[in-house]
C-alpha cells in the first residue's frame, strides 16, 4: 500500500486504513456479534500493513475503542488512532449531539481511557447540521487547547461544509472526514480544498449509503463492468476510484470479516486506467 502524510506534523500512513464503526453490534449499539472475529479483524489488519484506525467513544458506546485495546494494546509503532467528539448515545442508541466546549473535552478524555493512551493521533470534531450545536470559533478553541494539553496530535473536522474548512484553517487541520462516494460527489468543493490545503480527506460511506434503498457503488453497471475487465471486485473498484480522485484521500473502509477486510485492503493494489476512470465517472 502507498503511504500519504496525515498531516504535515504527524507521521505517514498507508493509504487504506481501517473504520471500526461495523465491529459493535447491530444499530452500532452494544457487543460485536461475534467477538473473536472483531479481534481478528483487528489484528488482521495490523498485519496486513493498515497503520491508521477510525473509531469513537459513541461507537458501541466504547464498545469500538475497547476492542482496539483489546486486540492491539500495546499499541505498534506509529498506529495512527483517530478518534470522533460530539455526539453521545442514550439508552436507547439515540445519537445525540454533545457540542459545547466541555462536552468536547469529556468526549476526548473518554477516549483516552477506552483506548488506554495518553494521546490520539488526531481527533475530528463531528459538526451538527444547522449550525445551533455551538460556535465553531469556541469550539476549535477547545480542541486547540486539547492539543496543547498533548492530549490530542492533530485536529479534524467531520460532516464539514466548506465554509466551516475555512474558517478552521487557522488552527491547521490535520484531516477532514465527510461522505463521499463514485455515487455521491457532492461533496467535490471541499475534497478539492482539502487537496489545495495539503489536508487529508477521508470519506466515509465510500461505497455508497447503507441505508436501504439508496444508491451504493457495487450495484452500478460501470463499476460491475470494470471490476470485470481488470479482474477486481466492485467494492475494490468503487475503492480504487476514490484513491485515484485524488491523492489527499486515506479510506477507512469498515467490515467486521477478516475476508472483507482483505479484499479492502487490496483495493490498494487495483490500478484503473484513464477508460476506467472514465467509465466510472460517466456512469
Amino acid at each position: 500500500m502507498t503511504t500519504t502524510p496525515l498531516s504535515s506534523d504527524l507521521t505517514s500512513v498507508h493509504r487504506i486504513g481501517y473504520g471500526t464503526m461495523q465491529l459493535p453490534g447491530p444499530g452500532v449499539m452494544g457487543p460485536p456479534r461475534d467477538h473473536d472475529e472483531a479481534v481478528r479483524v483487528l489484528r488482521r489488519a495490523v498485519e496486513l500493513g493498515v497503520d491508521h484506525l477510525d473509531t469513537a467513544q459513541f461507537y458501541g458506546p466504547d464498545v469500538a475503542n475497547e476492542l482496539i485495546a483489546e486486540a492491539l494494546h500495546p499499541y505498534p509503532e506509529g498506529l495512527a488512532i483517530v478518534s470522533k467528539v460530539g455526539a453521545v448515545r442514550d439508552g436507547s442508541g439515540a445519537w445525540l449531539p454533545a457540542q459545547q466546549p466541555a462536552d468536547l473535552r469529556a468526549g476526548v478524555e473518554a477516549n483516552l481511557r477506552t483506548l488506554r493512551t495518553d494521546r490520539l493521533t488526531a481527533v475530528n470534531l463531528r459538526l451538527m447540521e444547522g449550525g445551533s450545536h455551538g460556535l465553531l470559533e469556541d469550539q476549535l478553541a477547545e480542541m486547540v487547547a486539547m492539543r496543547e494539553d498533548g492530549l490530542i496530535a492533530g485536529i479534524g473536522l467531520s460532516n464539514a461544509t466548506a465554509d466551516q474548512v475555512r474558517t478552521a484553517l487557522p488552527v491547521g487541520l490535520a484531516c477532514v472526514q465527510n461522505a463521499y462516494s463514485l455515487v455521491d460527489r457532492s461533496d467535490e468543493e471541499v475534497l478539492d480544498l482539502c487537496a489545495g490545503e495539503g489536508i487529508a480527506y477521508v470519506p466515509f460511506f465510500p461505497l455508497g449509503s447503507a441505508i436501504p434503498g439508496m444508491a451504493k457503488v457495487t450495484e452500478q453497471p460501470a463499476v460491475r463492468a470494470v471490476a470485470a475487465r481488470v479482474g477486481a471486485t466492485p467494492s475494490q473498484v468503487g475503492l480504487a476510484w476514490l484513491l485515484a480522485r485524488a491523492e489527499n484521500v486515506l479510506l477507512i473502509p469498515g467490515t467486521s470479516s477478516v475476508a472483507h477486510l482483505e479484499e479492502n485492503v487490496a483495493a490498494g493494489d487495483v490500478t484503473l486506467s484513464a477508460d476506467d476512470l472514465a467509465t466510472l465517472e460517466q456512469g
